[in-house]
């Protein structure tokens, strides 16, 4: 029912978005304090959502790839609360608040969805919180792990779940090195 109702919701806001945005690696989609004008679909690629830490490093509040919504939190937002940079090459569809607004009053059905969607983001966004709360890098990477179904990337993208879980790439290096990871 969930992936019925997400594909019903990629879907008909495909349907609103009335332009397509290729970005190359590193480019920016908006910054925090932009003024809000659209949400986006991720088509391709991996788009970020992130802020900066005061240590200097960026906090990834959200890895989007294909088939995922991006800043649905700035619905009602004048301005965006982050930053959106693309991690690789991406192509996102934009899809402008006012239309999704409309569509939302006059189609119960996507409201339906939209709710759940939020609901669902709600509820990974708490999980995060639980991780970042942890106060050891052990058991950040433990939750971390449970969360993703224990799937780890590969070496190349360890710097980004040091983002994720608020540690140093340092500190989760030394910690998997710990576990008995190769690191090379």
């Amino acid at each position: 029912m969930i992936t019925i109702m997400s594909d019903m919701l990629i879907t008909r806001l495909s349907k609103l978005a009335n332009r397509e945005q290729p970005l190359a690696a590193g480019d920016i989609l908006f910054r925090a304090s932009d003024t809000v004008r659209s949400l986006f679909l991720v088509t391709t690629g991996a788009v970020w959502l992130t802020r900066p830490l005061p240590n200097g490093l960026q906090l990834i509040l959200q890895r989007a790839g294909p088939g995922t919504i991006l800043a649905e939190a700035s619905l009602f937002a004048d301005h965006y609360h982050c930053d959106a940079a693309a991690a690789a090459d991406a192509l996102v569809r934009a899809v402008p608040i006012r239309r999704l607004e409309e569509a939302l009053a006059e189609e119960p059905g996507l409201a339906r969805a939209w709710m759940r969607h939020l609901a669902m983001e709600v509820q990974r966004a708490r999980a995060n919180s639980e991780v970042l709360s942890l106060k050891t890098v052990a058991a950040r990477v433990d939750a971390w792990a449970a969360l993703n179904h224990g799937a780890f990337p590969p070496k190349g993208q360890w710097r980004q779940v040091a983002s994720e879980i608020g540690v140093t790439p340092e500190a989760l290096y030394r910690e998997l090195a710990r576990r008995g990871r190769q690191i090379r």
